[in-house]
């Protein structure tokens, strides 16, 4: 007992803000940005954390920093003490200003940039009165948040069965892999091939993401490797605008794009994955009720998708 109580005594919060930014961002680099840490002082926080818990969090490597088993369950009770606080914050200025309930959504940041933008349009005409708050996060990020209550409805990946334990899910679509450019790309004018595209800088999604798996698969298919000129980036407006101005192939997931294509903004190229895609869709908490405005935002997420 005594040994749980200094335990718990000698956890602070900026080792919890740590770990799940790393979580996060899947990178000590780009994890450090985000908390304006220098990266040495990071990772001597999350030792800290590491020491502490007396377990393994993180496996580093090539492909960055990913969650271990303990981890992943450590995500959750992370993500719920940092809400908590959140929330007690919240409802102190709430009750002191008046301020209506919220509706809090998490969601892939190619959603977000692609089906959000009209579902959230859709919404607000049926129900002018709610506050939405939008988190745009990684997956593993948004079912640990899910679970621990910071959210009332995601959309996200389907994960692992043992990831998924306890949620609801309902599938809106496959989330295949699309190469995209400006619609005046000098790619367009010549015989598409996936040796041309590589021939041109690239953008895509970092190493451990779903996005990032697809492309590699289709690359060693095809007997190919991503050029030297490569940036590599979780930020879809960043990545939009390097397609949009620039000669930048973007390998990017086609939920992301969808209103670019159907605008013609930016251009698809001829090459296909031959992957079956991700399966995207809506996750709830098992036995929890929803809200009205929450049933009504889930009513409008499978209308926008079917049309």
């Amino acid at each position: 007992m005594e040994k749980n109580y200094l335990f718990n005594q000698r956890i602070r919060l900026r080792h919890l803000h740590t770990f799940v930014a790393v979580a996060q961002q899947g990178t000590l680099g780009r994890a450090a940005e985000t908390l304006s840490l220098s990266q040495p002082a990071l990772s001597k926080t999350l030792n800290e954390l590491e020491a502490l818990t007396g377990a393994r969090l993180f496996e580093r490597g090539r492909l960055g920093a990913q969650l271990t088993t303990m981890g992943e369950q450590f995500l959750i009770h992370a993500v719920k003490i940092l809400d908590a606080l959140n929330h007690a914050g919240q409802s102190l200025r709430a009750s002191e200003q008046g301020d209506p309930a919220v509706l809090r959504l998490g969601v892939l940041t190619t959603v977000a940039l692609g089906m959000l933008p009209s579902i959230l349009d859709r919404f607000h005409r049926q129900q002018p009165q709610a506050i939405v708050q939008v988190a745009t996060l990684h997956n593993n990020v948004l079912i640990a948040g899910l679970k621990a209550g910071e959210f009332d409805v995601c959309i996200g990946r389907m994960a692992e069965a043992e990831m998924m334990n306890g949620l609801n899910y309902e599938l809106l679509f496959l989330e295949s892999l699309r190469l995209v450019v400006k619609p005046d790309h000098p790619l367009l004018s010549d015989n598409v091939t996936i040796s041309h595209a590589l021939a041109f800088p690239v953008v895509i999604s970092p190493e451990g993401t779903a996005p990032r798996r697809i492309a590699e698969a289709m690359l060693e298919k095809q007997g190919c490797h991503l050029p030297a000129t490569l940036v590599e980036t979780s930020s879809t407006s960043l990545a939009r605008q390097l397609a949009l101005r620039y000669n930048y192939v973007w390998f990017v997931p086609s939920g992301a794009i969808k209103e670019d294509l159907l605008h013609a903004s930016l251009a698809a190229l001829p090459i296909a994955s031959h992957e079956p895609g991700e399966p995207v869709g809506i996750m709830t908490r098992s036995g929890v009720p929803l809200s009205l405005s929450a049933e009504v935002l889930m009513t409008t997420i499978r209308r926008s998708h079917a049309g």
